[in-house]
């Protein structure tokens, strides 16, 4: 009962790196919807039915919590897969809530009312499905009140890391954030809400100058879910982990071993 990893893409490998070091001796077992990539220009419902999809083949292979390390997902389709698709026994969580949690400075599992937070402006940078869902903007209303959130659909972005043009990456990093600032000149802190982004994390703070605070998700995700696993221990389960795609398991294995700088083997799910 390895816990699960969903993506699109590649960029979930930045919250299995940060999961893995903080759980050491749990199993997890990756998979990303390479063939489908990127989910970020796609409609909710389509989004909704790849997310399940891939969930299920995560469920068939023995998982029995899953994280949508994809906020395209979290955003678009994981309230609707929580409240009507989820099978008895089995558990989805996505990776907006620890994010939120750390920008409000809430504790884990801290359900109070919404409250004053110190953090007044924030930028999101996401994909444009993201963005459109407000997903984010209704999560941190859950939590504190009076906070500005300027949002920024970062088009380009996850296909040019996903192809490995890091150079074109970077330069609508910049375009994006030049943008993010004609809307909001000040922000006190910046949200980078698709986990490919933290590829980039050096390259968005120089952008944003030395006074934002960059918050990026993979190390807040893979504290939550210790948290997690302390308080339903039956979830952690054993197994062997495994990465699995539906791309083309040598061009994705290329890929991930350059972006982890580590020998990463995906095989065809």
């Amino acid at each position: 009962m390895a816990v699960g990893i969903f993506d699109s893409g590649l960029g979930g490998l930045t919250v299995l790196d940060a999961v893995q070091e903080r759980l050491p001796d749990v199993p997890f077992i990756y998979y990303a919807d390479s063939a489908h990539a990127p989910y970020g220009v796609r409609t909710a419902d389509d989004i909704y039915e790849l997310t399940t999809a891939a969930t299920q083949k995560l469920f068939d292979a023995g998982c029995d919590l899953v994280i949508l390390a994809c906020n395209t997902a979290s955003a678009a389709a994981l309230r609707r897969m929580q409240e009507g698709w989820v099978p008895e026994g089995k558990r989805v969580l996505g990776v907006f809530v620890p994010l939120i949690e750390a920008l409000t400075e809430r504790d884990w599992g801290d359900n109070s009312p919404p409250r004053e937070v110190g953090t007044k402006h924030v930028a999101l940078f996401a994909t444009p499905a993201t963005v459109s869902s407000r997903a984010f903007q209704r999560e941190l209303a859950f939590r504190a009140v009076g906070v500005d959130v300027e949002a920024q659909a970062c088009g380009g972005v996850v296909d040019a890391i996903e192809e490995g043009d890091m150079i074109l990456a970077e330069a609508l990093v910049n375009s994006h954030v030049e943008a993010l600032k004609r809307k909001m000149p000040n922000p006190d802190a910046a949200v980078l809400g698709c986990t490919h982004y933290p590829l980039l994390e050096k390259q968005f703070q120089t952008a944003l100058g030395p006074d934002v605070k960059v918050f990026s998700q993979a190390n807040l995700v893979a504290e939550s879910l210790a948290h997690y696993l302390d308080r339903r221990p039956e979830m952690v389960g054993g197994g062997e982990g495994a990465f699995l795609t539906s791309g083309n398991p040598k061009k994705v294995s290329d890929r991930a071993t350059q972006f982890l700088r580590r020998q990463i083997t995906f095989q065809a799910d």
